[in-house]
């Protein structure tokens, strides 16, 4: 499948809308916990044991992203758009099968590694030609798209909560609710496969449209030898064990935080926290990667880690006083946790160039996979041991906040640490770099 070309005056506005049809869809995923108290009840599942679909999910989002990444800047965004409506609609179905037979095991399967390689080519799809297109505002344009993948839970979890109470909380209606899922998700993703486009063959710069790759340029092979991609692998990892973590259990721990005061939250009540913290994970997206191209990257990574941190300790200190107080700090956290997500594809943009960037992205997205797992087992696990030892409500989560704060001060650490990569990583120019490889694989042929 060759990747479409822009005809001449094609509008390079056409191109967010292809990407926010695919990114909607797959940010689902930021609505799991919505499914996790009918999973537990339907089929005697753990809080820990809930997640693992999630998990999964987000390790094969990294693994794929980071295997798929070269092959999706050959092949195109048509190409990766395709392929992700396929798995990730197919996940659905799989994992439908599995709530309506009540094998977990399917649940897993489909939801989290079929559906997870559907999250990471996805989402990796339209990064590259983002930045061709928009090389004056890479922030902007990735944050436009990134940002679906954050609201894509505005949508799913009242969507989610509705269908489970029209269609039952039991697997029958889960099942249904799975099946549905899949469907709707596979026509709106094809919007995105027959609109998106590709820019014309690099030439003269022209207002409005892709410019000529400009600048210092590293090949992805380089670009994970260099001390900089390591530094923003820690702090992408850290930004996103911190957030993942609370945000894959959002809906019961506000129930929790407050279920022994005079006003406890209800379901549905949860069910609208968790499409707020999308909404904030949505604006955060499009509104702090754009701030990125004004006072720079590292300027407000700075102002995720740090502020960040001191959200994390206003919750664990002061949360269960006041719910106002509890969902501001929560939406601000996201907000940071979002726009970091946006941001870094722009950040690799300054450091390392266009050329192969979204191969370098996928690479780094292998942070994800890793917070994937540390920030809904340190959740999960944290909770699910201070239940067995007798605690309740907001004591479940004291340990797991304060770690958060710890980790988040790592990534600031990270941050401080990244400097220009140095010029002997420099590529002379993509045509030379490709040349130098066909030379390198007909010597060793």
């Amino acid at each position: 499948m060759s990747p479409p070309v822009a005809p001449t005056g094609w509008s390079r506005w056409l191109v967010p809308p292809a990407a926010l049809s695919v990114h909607l869809s797959i940010g689902q995923v930021y609505a799991w916990s919505v499914f996790k108290p009918p999973l537990e009840t339907a089929l005697g599942l753990s809080g820990t044991q809930s997640a693992l679909p999630f998990q999964l999910g987000i390790v094969m989002l990294g693994l794929s992203a980071a295997f798929g990444g070269t092959l999706v800047e050959r092949r195109g965004p048509r190409w990766a758009m395709t392929v992700a409506l396929v798995c990730f609609t197919s996940g659905f179905l799989i994992a439908a099968l599995g709530a309506e037979t009540r094998q977990y095991w399917l649940i897993v399967l489909g939801y989290g590694f079929v559906g997870g390689i559907g999250l990471g080519i996805g989402y990796i799809s339209p990064v590259s030609t983002l930045i061709k297109w928009f090389p004056d505002r890479p922030g902007m344009a990735t944050g436009i798209a990134i940002m679906g993948f954050g609201g894509g839970a505005l949508i799913a979890a009242p969507w989610s909560a509705q269908m489970l109470d029209s269609f039952g909380a039991d697997s029958s209606g889960i099942a249904l609710a799975f099946l549905v899922h899949g469907l709707t998700y596979a026509v709106f993703m094809t919007l995105g496969v027959l609109l998106v486009r590709v820019p014309q063959a690099e030439g003269p710069a022209k207002p409005g449209g892709p410019a000529p790759l400009d600048g210092p340029q590293v090949s992805a092979r380089q670009a994970v030898r260099t001390p900089q991609f390591w530094c923003l692998w820690v702090v992408l990892c850290m930004n996103v064990t911190a957030g993942i973590g609370i945000l894959e259990k959002a809906a019961p721990m506000i129930t929790d935080f407050f279920a022994d005061t005079s006003a406890p939250v209800s379901a549905s009540a949860a069910a609208g926290f968790v499409a707020l913290l999308s909404a904030a994970n949505m604006a955060g997206r499009i509104g702090w990667s754009s701030t990125s191209d004004l006072i720079g990257r590292k300027n407000v990574y700075r102002l995720y880690l740090g502020v960040g941190a001191l959200m994390y300790l206003l919750i664990a200190q002061f949360g269960d006083a006041s719910k106002p107080l509890f969902v501001i700090c929560a939406l601000v956290i996201l907000s940071f946790y979002g726009g970091g997500f946006a941001t870094v594809p722009a950040y690799l943009k300054d450091l390392f160039g266009t050329y192969q960037v979204g191969a370098i992205h996928g690479r780094l997205l292998t942070a994800w996979s890793t917070a994937g797992v540390l920030g809904p087992l340190i959740v999960n696990w944290v909770a699910d041991r201070q239940e067995e030892a007798g605690k309740h409500g907001a004591g479940l989560y004291g340990l797991s906040l304060i770690i958060m704060i710890c980790l988040l001060a790592v990534g600031f650490v990270a941050n401080e640490l990244v400097r220009p990569v140095h010029s002997r990583h420099h590529i002379p120019a993509p045509r030379e770099a490709a040349d130098d490889d066909t030379a390198r694989h007909q010597q060793s042929a």
